[in-house]
């Protein structure tokens, strides 16, 4: 059958269709982080480590976020203490738990990022035209609402 210059097999699905970019994005930024001197650490500690709050985070939220168990969180949290780039330190709310924060190291990673996700959002701007890519994020953050149980 088909639909739009494609047959039932040549189109992916919606899942797919959102993952792909998302992916592209992810692989793009890990790049940029090696070829900026940050060579050090997997993708799945990048993956906890985007997690961390700018107040600070506790192991269990970034367990759940994460979607892993908190002996895995609390693995990769250990390894990137150890590569400078978090430190646990008590929570000011809770003196019995521990927060995870970003340090000076993970700051500058923070950075890199920060410059490589402007380049890749301009790019899409630039291709979707600006109109198509303001309806595409306002239709994100309005599937979040939904999909995100951490939304705020």
């Amino acid at each position: 059958m088909e639909l739009g210059g494609m047959d039932d097999e040549q189109r992916i699905d919606l899942g797919m269709s959102l993952f792909i970019p998302y992916r592209y994005m992810e692989d793009r930024i890990f790049r940029a982080l090696q070829d900026a001197g940050f060579d050090d650490w997997t993708l799945a500690q990048c993956r906890v480590f985007q997690r961390v709050a700018a107040e600070g985070s506790r192991l269990t939220d970034l367990a759940d976020q994460a979607q892993m168990s908190k002996q895995s969180a609390g693995v990769l949290v250990d390894q990137l203490e150890r590569l400078g780039y978090v430190r646990r330190v008590p929570d000011p709310v809770d003196g019995r738990a521990r927060l995870i924060v970003i340090e000076q190291r993970g700051r500058r990673a923070v950075e890199v990022v920060g410059a490589t996700l402007g380049e890749i959002l301009s790019e899409w701007e630039a291709y979707l035209g600006t109109r198509n890519f303001a309806l595409l994020q306002q239709i994100l953050e309005q599937l979040r609402e939904i999909a995100d149980p951490y939304a705020r």
